[in-house]
């Protein structure tokens, strides 16, 4: 496995690959892999001849209060997992050479990135689709792999793959839970042991929102209640909010008459962890 710092030595790595027909599949990741990104490198390896994963902490992605400075990091864990798996090349750039001083490009995708996350983490996405789009270019990818725990962020990039008509397949993958529900995430380390078990509350609330819906529920609203109430019934816990909006356009409904996303962010103490599940043709694909 090719362990590249440089923007110039992943391009050399490609254009040696393209020379051959090869195609190459895209993880990107901020590193600290777990279980949830070993899937996402496994299905790249299942479906591509070679595989980069790009391991990088997005500087421009995280607010001026957020964890950049302390979001976890082992890359010499990350580099042993890749290669376990079969990737071909991990990508591990220094910020500087991601953005140069007088760096004043960056892509966005108006009004899917107002809602949800967007409406704490205003700068977020413009981040992710300004390094995700570099992170194309550099790479060439033929198809990129995105967790779906991210769900704000998957229809972001699609969207933005589809209007701005890049040429690249864009792959959202399961997510990936520990055995009491919990959706995995680097985040999850900062976590006490007392609000790792409440951190449930989560998944346990979700389930009874996937309920209703299987059992025909369409008032969005009420369910949107029953979820918010039982994710407030722990104390530890705090809502940063509750909503379902329509998958495509990430707009509030308010009937469930099509393909929706109900999607939580919730402080548990200080740690701000988000879950979610998808609805597509009354059929629940997200909740495992």
């Amino acid at each position: 496995m090719v362990i590249a710092k440089e923007i110039s030595q992943v391009k050399q790595n490609v254009r040696e690959w393209k020379k051959q027909g090869l195609s190459i599949g895209l993880v990107p990741t901020m590193g600290y892999l777990h279980e949830g990104h070993a899937s996402l490198i496994k299905k790249a390896r299942e479906e591509n001849d070679r595989v980069i994963v790009s391991d990088f902490v997005n500087p421009i992605q995280f607010g001026p209060k957020e964890d950049l400075a302390t979001y976890p990091r082992d890359f010499e864990a990350d580099c042993k997992l890749c290669e376990s798996i079969g990737a071909d090349l991990i990508f591990n750039p220094e910020p500087c050479e991601m953005y140069e001083d007088d760096f004043h490009s960056y892509v966005g995708v108006n009004t899917l990135s107002e809602g949800l996350c967007g409406k704490s983490r205003p700068i977020h996405f413009n981040g992710v689709c300004t390094v995700v789009t570099k992170l194309f270019n550099i790479t060439e990818a033929d198809r990129a792999y995105f967790g779906q725990k991210d769900a704000q962020q998957l229809a972001i990039v699609r969207r933005m793959v589809r209007d701005l008509n890049y040429n690249i397949q864009i792959v959202g993958c399961p997510i990936v839970r520990e055995e009491d529900g919990l959706a995995k995430s680097s985040r999850n380390t900062y976590l006490t042991p007392e609000e790792r078990k409440k951190a449930t509350i989560l998944h346990k609330a979700l389930e009874e929102g996937e309920r209703m819906v299987n059992e025909g529920e369409t008032d969005a609203n009420k369910i949107v209640e029953t979820v918010r109430n039982i994710i407030e019934s722990e104390p530890l816990a705090k809502v940063d909010y509750v909503e379902i909006v329509d998958w495509n356009e990430l707009q509030k409904v308010e009937k469930i008459d099509g393909p929706i996303l109900m999607a939580v962010a919730v402080y548990i103490g200080k740690v701000r962890l988000i879950d979610n599940f998808i609805v597509d043709n009354s059929i629940v694909i997200e909740m495992v």
